[in-house]
């Protein structure tokens, strides 16, 4: 893994001074272009990881599942929020079980020259430690391999892309690509929009953890694992 550029220690309640978090993402790329890297590692988001993968150099992004629209989120019939060291967000969200699932994202930045991959970082299956050995639970995964889920990316200059499918990678992290982009101005601010769905309301599916929203160029999709 390359250096992480970690989040922002929370200020004391009775400070109202707006944060980092207050800015819209097109004004942090632009913070983040003039500054050296100890800077940008203290005014990173809380919600969002910036790093360079040590090998090439090039910049990688991941947003938490909390920087997220999911719908019934806070309702804990369907979803719950669980602690973790398999996140370096050091959380995820499950879902237990729901007949709607839609999860959806956006971001405006000022992407470097490059094409760039999206994934989600989905594990089938609830896993925890126990006597040091990591264990899966599967008693609520169910629904998944009766309909895909579908998978949308659209940018700002109007790139699109789609997908299908099915989440079969059960018991461990799985990286399920959205789509890919292409980034032609680091000196244009681009908006993109990514999100997952499966909203066929004839079944119930559920057992599914959601960790986080990956963005990274292409030429180290097949790193992915390693970070």
């Amino acid at each position: 893994m390359g250096a992480v550029i970690s989040g922002l220690v929370s200020p004391p309640p009775l400070n109202l001074k707006p944060g980092l978090d207050d800015l819209p993402e097109g004004c942090v790329a632009l913070i983040f272009s003039h500054l050296d890297p100890p800077d940008i590692c203290r005014l990173a988001s809380m919600n969002k990881e910036i790093w360079l993968e040590k090998s090439s150099g090039k910049m990688c992004m991941a947003i938490s599942w909390k920087g997220l629209r999911i719908t019934g989120i806070d309702d804990r019939r369907y979803w719950s929020h669980l602690p973790t060291e398999e996140s370096r967000f050091h959380t995820i969200a499950y879902l237990q079980q729901v007949w709607w699932l839609e999860v959806g994202g956006e971001l405006e930045f000022n992407f470097p020259t490059g094409t760039f991959c999206v994934f989600f970082r989905l594990n089938v299956g609830k896993a925890t430690r126990r006597l040091g050995r990591r264990i899966c639970n599967f008693d609520q995964v169910h629904g998944w391999d009766i309909k895909p889920v579908r998978f949308q990316l659209s940018a700002s200059n109007g790139q699109h892309a789609m997908s299908l499918c099915f989440l079969k990678q059960v018991g461990n992290w799985g990286y399920y690509h959205v789509g890919d982009f292409i980034a032609e101005n680091p000196n244009t601010l681009m908006k993109i929009k990514f999100s997952m769905d499966q909203i066929d309301c004839t079944h119930t599916k559920g057992g599914l953890c959601l960790d986080s929203v990956i963005i990274c160029p292409i030429e180290l999709r097949e790193r992915l694992a390693d970070w």
